[in-house]
């Protein structure tokens, strides 16, 4: 059965979801709300200048990548329509109550929340639409 949804994935359009998610994690986190996230989180430039910043990028990118092939076989032969309604109701339903019910146990800010799980709704929604377009 996997193997028959992956026989359907479109690798280009896997390629090109994982690499507009990363560029909107690079305008989420920095020009949109990096300045609230960092004092949200605690995140302090000499602490950023510590972090080995190409393994975070490589890894962000195959794990957007293993994110882009599994939305693409939930979403199958859908188009543009189903592929942001997928990718929507993913982020909002799946990751955004599952961060949210962390945040609770954590004590973290709900301003913090609203940041990281608006995020992953904007980027499995996009996801969703170029998975969709492309099927």
């Amino acid at each position: 059965m996997a193997s028959d949804a992956l026989a359907h994935v479109n690798w280009l359009a896997v390629l090109v979801a994982a690499l507009v998610g990363f560029a909107l994690g690079g305008l989420w986190y920095g020009p949109i709300f990096g300045r609230v996230w960092a004092q949200e989180t605690g995140m302090t430039k000499e602490r950023a200048k510590t972090a080995n910043m190409p393994k975070i990028y490589l890894t962000v990118l195959l794990l957007n990548l293993i994110t882009a092939t599994s939305l693409a076989m939930f979403i199958g032969a859908g188009d543009l329509s189903f592929g942001a309604f997928a990718g929507f109701m993913t982020g909002a339903s799946f990751v955004a109550t599952s961060m949210a019910v962390i945040y609770l146990f954590e004590m973290r800010s709900l301003r913090l929340w609203w940041i990281n799980a608006g995020f992953m709704v904007v980027f499995f929604t996009l996801m969703g639409v170029i998975l969709g377009a492309w099927h």
